[in-house]
């Protein structure tokens, strides 16, 4: 494993979720974390609660200007770039027959392709310290849920998209690996509508219980464990890791 002592960190999305748990979990280790996202109030309350060690950018990962300013912000913050975690992401569901096509291309311009150019500006840093690229992909793509087709397109998109990067970019030393959690208490689906609510969010997922065979839905932490790892384990590369607590076994106690 590479030392977490002085890894820098890119982390988008890092002002709450998995973002902001990644960020706190590395940070512990002793990584120099950056984290990005567009609410600049919820990087403050990051970067507040893990200290010096902790750099913002605000910014949206959609944007070409943006991301070449989170890559700088990472790299003076880190004397250079070691990870880049692709964290940032959007949810749509409905069903197929009422779909907007304008906003399933825009999920997809989030989810995968601002990750795709992001992880493209970041190569010739990461290639410099051995580094690695962490996608966030989903259970989605091991279990099917109806009306979840936008989402779960751009999660199999994703898996894809490392498993091929690890193959371009591992003769330069940088390893690509996908995260695919499971049911976690998490922003987005408020966001996306389907919650409306944080409460209503966790009472949603905390319904899914009996369908994880380790009794319990998961944190951020839980997740952040298995990121540290695909971000630091020196020959680890082109894997996708399920991290859903038995979620995607489709175990039913009906």
């Amino acid at each position: 494993m590479q030392d977490a002592t002085g890894y820098s960190i890119l982390i988008t999305g890092g002002g709450s979720g998995l973002g902001a748990g990644i960020a706190q979990y590395m940070a512990d280790k002793g990584a120099r974390v950056t984290i990005s996202g567009r609410r600049v109030e919820k990087l403050e309350e990051v970067a507040a609660q893990i200290g010096p060690a902790c750099a913002i950018c605000v910014g949206d990962v959609a944007n070409a200007g943006d991301r070449a300013r989170m890559v700088k912000t990472a790299v003076a913050h880190g004397d250079g770039l070691q990870g880049l975690a692709n964290v940032a992401g959007n949810m749509l569901r409905g069903p197929i027959t009422e779909l907007d096509p304008d906003a399933v291309l825009n999920l997809m311009n989030i989810n995968v392709v601002a990750g795709m150019a992001l992880t493209g500006l970041a190569t010739p840093h990461l290639e410099k310290r051995g580094g690695a690229v962490l996608f966030i992909g989903s259970v989605h793509t091991r279990r099917a849920f109806p009306g979840a087709s936008p989402y779960a397109a751009t999660k199999g998109a994703v898996e894809t998209l490392s498993q091929v990067l690890a193959a371009e970019l591992g003769p330069k030393g940088i390893r690509v690996n996908c995260l695919l959690p499971g049911a976690v208490p998490t922003e987005i689906n408020v966001r996306a509508g389907i919650a409306s609510s944080a409460a209503e969010n966790l009472a949603r997922l905390q319904s899914m219980t009996a369908e994880h065979p380790l009794g319990r839905i998961g944190t951020p932490q839980d997740i952040a464990e298995a990121a540290d790892y695909l971000m630091r384990a020196e020959w680890t590369t082109g894997t996708s890791v399920v991290v859903d607590g038995g979620l995607a076994l489709g175990v039913t106690n009906k």
